[in-house]
């Protein structure tokens, strides 16, 4: 996931874990596709992205507000027709070890190189109650420092 020009494969079969996806098992995104039809009677794709910008909106606030002094920076632009439904935050020193104690605590990001940390928000099935309850998980790995944790910073092949 660092997207160098270096780029080499995995040796052997390790190299196949992760790409295009076989044919036969994407029928399950049949169910996907369903959820997202039932989605229009309330407001179909135009209800969802109000809900992604106000996802978003509300994320990139509360960290402002809530983890202010912890050396965080806004990536992820503020005009919404300049962002989709993630929010890219970068910090100098542990990134990746952050997402990683988040991720110990049910709260899925992601990591990308040199220093974003990255998190998505579906508007099908994430709250406004997610989104509180993921700053202050956030603010807490900060305020107590749970990143530095050993256990935080190993990396492994999927971030």
């Amino acid at each position: 996931f660092e997207f160098t020009p270096d780029y080499r494969p995995a040796p052997g079969i390790t190299r196949y874990l992760c790409g295009t996806q076989p044919i036969l098992s994407m029928t399950a995104l049949d169910c996907g596709l369903d959820t997202l039809l039932a989605a229009q009677p309330l407001g179909g794709m135009a209800a969802l992205r109000t809900k992604s910008l106000a996802l978003t909106d509300l994320f990139m606030a509360l960290v402002e507000e809530r983890c202010a002094g912890h050396g965080l920076r806004m990536v992820t632009p503020r005009p919404h027709a300049q962002r989709g439904s993630q929010v890219c935050i970068s910090r100098d020193e542990g990134a990746y070890a952050m997402v990683q104690a988040l991720i110990a605590r049910g709260v899925i990001g992601d990591y990308r190189a040199p220093d974003i940390l990255r998190f998505g928000f579906t508007p099908l099935y994430i709250g406004f109650e997610d989104v509180w309850n993921a700053v202050e998980h956030l603010k807490q790995v900060l305020d107590t420092a749970e990143w530095q944790r050993p256990e935080f910073n190993q990396k492994h092949a999927v971030t």
